[in-house]
C-alpha cells in the first residue's frame, strides 16, 4: 500500500473527464481534491459529483500550494499553453494526448519540466493494458523471430456520431487523434522512429452532429503513413474517420521471421491476442492476467502517483510523447511535402509492467 496519496486535481471537465475521475477515485495512491473548467458551472458539477472543490481559473487551482499534480484534459490545441502554466507554477502534469500540437512546443514542455525537476506525463498509455502486455510479452519471448512488418490499421468512425464536441477533433486531424495511439504503442515496443513518408485526404468533408448542426472538415479523415524506426522495424499505418464497423477496427499484426503475432485492438484492455508460427493458424494467447474491461485512460495516473510516492521514474514521460509529436509532424510535413521526412528525437522507453513481465 502506498504510504500516502498524492494530491491532483483534474483541468477541463470535459467529455472524457468522468472516465478518469471515475478510476481515480478508487486509486489508493491518488486524492482527487479539485477541478477547473473555462465554464465554472461543469467544474461545480464535478466537484459536486466527486468531491472536492471547484476552482474558478486554472490560475485559482494553481496557487493552491497542497495541489502536487494536474491532470490536463483540455482539447488539443489548448494542451501546450496550459502545460507551460502548471510547470511553471511548480506542479507536475499528466495530459492527455498529444504533448503539444507542434513539436518545438512539445521539446520545449519537456526541457521546461527538466529544468523544474518536475514530472510531465502524457497519454495515450493504452501500451499498460493487459491485452497490449500480453503481445508485448510474447514478442519479447522471441517466437515470432525478429520483427520486421507491422500493420497498424484503425477505423474509428464517426465521431459526430457521438461526441457532443466534434469539431476541433477534425480540426486536428485524425493521426493526432487517434493515429498517436498506435504510435505510442509501437515505439514503446520497438523504440524511435527515424523516418516518416505520409499521404492522406478528405473522404467525407460534409458532417452533421447529432444534434443536426452541419459542419465541414478541411483536415484529411483519412491518412496513410510508412514508418521507419530506428532498429529496422517498418510499420504501415492507416486510420480514418469514416469507416464505422470496419472488420479491420483498430488492430495491429507484428509479422517476423517466425511467425506472426495479432492484437485485437490498440485501445481495447481486453482485446483478443493470438500467435501463428510460420505458415500456421493463429491460436489464441490467454491474457497476462484478467483484463480491465474497455480501456482505462487514467491508469497512468495511478503509475505516475505511485512513481512519485516510490521516488522511481513513471512508465509514461514527456519525451516519447514528444518523440510521437515529431513523428505526427513529420506525417504532416509529408503529406504536404511529398516524400520521406526524417525523425531525430530521442526518448527511453518504458519498462513492461511489473505484473507482465
Amino acid at each position: 500500500m502506498p504510504t500516502r496519496k498524492i494530491r491532483l486535481a483534474i483541468v477541463g471537465c470535459g467529455n472524457i473527464a468522468n472516465r478518469y475521475a471515475d478510476r481515480i477515485k478508487t486509486y489508493a495512491a491518488c486524492e482527487l481534491v479539485g477541478f477547473s473548467d473555462l465554464d465554472p458551472a461543469r467544474a461545480k458539477d464535478f466537484a459536486a459529483k466527486y468531491g472536492g472543490k471547484a476552482y474558478d481559473s486554472l490560475t485559482a487551482l494553481l496557487a493552491d500550494p497542497t495541489i502536487e499534480l494536474v491532470v490536463n484534459l483540455t482539447i488539443h490545441f489548448a494542451h501546450y499553453e496550459v502545460i507551460k502554466q502548471c510547470l511553471l507554477a511548480g506542479k507536475h502534469v499528466y495530459t492527455e494526448k498529444p504533448l503539444a500540437v507542434h513539436y518545438a512546443e512539445a521539446k520545449e514542455l519537456v526541457e521546461l519540466a527538466a529544468a523544474k525537476k518536475l514530472r510531465l506525463g502524457s497519454a495515450p498509455i493504452t501500451y499498460m493494458g493487459e491485452a497490449q502486455q500480453t503481445a508485448w510479452k510474447v514478442l519479447r519471448g522471441g517466437k515470432a523471430g525478429r520483427v520486421r512488418l507491422v500493420y497498424a490499421d484503425i477505423n474509428h468512425g464517426r465521431i459526430e456520431a457521438w461526441h457532443p464536441n466534434p469539431e476541433p477533433f477534425y480540426e486536428v486531424g485524425i493521426q493526432w487523434d487517434v493515429g498517436v495511439y498506435p504510435l505510442t504503442l509501437l515505439t514503446t515496443m520497438f523504440g524511435p522512429v527515424r523516418r516518416v513518408t505520409a499521404t492522406g485526404k478528405v473522404v467525407y468533408p460534409h458532417r452533421v452532429t447529432k444534434e443536426g448542426r452541419k459542419f465541414t472538415i478541411t483536415t484529411p479523415d483519412y491518412v496513410l503513413a510508412l514508418l521507419e524506426f530506428e532498429e529496422g522495424l517498418t510499420a504501415r499505418l492507416s486510420a480514418n474517420f469514416y469507416v464505422q464497423g470496419g472488420k479491420q477496427g483498430g488492430g495491429l499484426e507484428f509479422s517476423g521471421d517466425d511467425g506472426s503475432v495479432y492484437l485485437g485492438s490498440f485501445q481495447d484492455f481486453g482485446a483478443p491476442v493470438e500467435f501463428a508460427p510460420l505458415n500456421q493458424p493463429f491460436v489464441t494467447v490467454p491474457p497476462v492476467r484478467e483484463p480491465f474491461k474497455g480501456t482505462e485512460f487514467a491508469r497512468a495516473v495511478e503509475e505516475m502517483a505511485e512513481a512519485m510516492i516510490a521516488g522511481r521514474p513513471q512508465r509514461a514521460t514527456g519525451a516519447q510523447a514528444a518523440h510521437v509529436v515529431e513523428i505526427l509532424e513529420a506525417m504532416g510535413t509529408s503529406m504536404k511535402n511529398g516524400g520521406p521526412v526524417p525523425v531525430k528525437s530521442n526518448f527511453t522507453s518504458p519498462p513492461p509492467m511489473e505484473w507482465a513481465k
